[in-house]
């Protein structure tokens, strides 16, 4: 070999470069739909978490409701409170649901309000994610709660506040069907329903 030879560099012609960019363009492709879904995915994730502590804590205040020998309230069923790791939780008379934390001893699955609602999670939850029953204060935390009307007893709706945050009045009725990601609590049932509307 000479020295010609040795030192003659050889590089990678135009049509090698035009075929690894166009490679890499196909991976691109292929590849952005599933880093788009992430929030999304992340979302749907931190809205099942929390509503799965939040129903296995109305499981729990119930099962203390019956262990206490199911204690009534007035007779309109509001009244009775369950007092959990030192806190006291207001209970629907009736079913033994949790309906408020300590803000509202009348409260009962027929006469809520969305600070009950916001009350409840606090109480019920160790830990609870911060939530606000003002739309106003939206940005400052992590749920925001209403309560709505199912047509036979009041329920809390509980919506991810990231994802209603671009909604330019608060959502209310029947929003949580298609608006943000949520979940919804029936005091008269004890069920616990995500919604996730992404």
């Amino acid at each position: 070999m000479n020295a010609e030879q040795a030192t003659r560099q050889r590089g990678f012609t135009l049509i090698e470069l035009i075929i690894v960019i166009v490679i890499l363009g196909l991976l691109a492709a292929s590849a952005l739909p599933r880093f788009t879904s992430v929030s999304a995915d992340a979302e749907d994730a931190a809205l099942e978490g929390v509503a799965g502590g939040f129903a296995s804590a109305v499981s729990l205040v119930r099962a203390e409701w019956e262990l206490r020998g199911r204690p009534k309230g007035n007779a309109e069923g509001a009244g009775a409170v369950i007092v959990m790791d030192g806190v006291p939780v207001n209970v629907d008379g009736n079913t033994g649901y949790p309906v408020s934390g300590n803000s509202n001893a009348e409260a009962h699955d027929q006469s809520m309000t969305s600070e009950d609602c916001r009350t409840l999670m606090q109480a019920i939850l160790q830990g609870a994610p911060t939530a606000t029953a003002n739309y106003a204060l939206l940005g400052e935390n992590r749920y925001y709660v209403a309560r709505e009307n199912n047509g036979t007893n009041d329920i809390c709706v509980y919506f991810l506040a990231n994802t209603i945050k671009n909604l330019t009045s608060a959502p209310s009725g029947n929003d949580y069907l298609s608006v943000g990601n949520v979940f919804v609590y029936n005091p008269r049932t004890g069920g616990v329903s995500i919604f996730s509307n992404n």
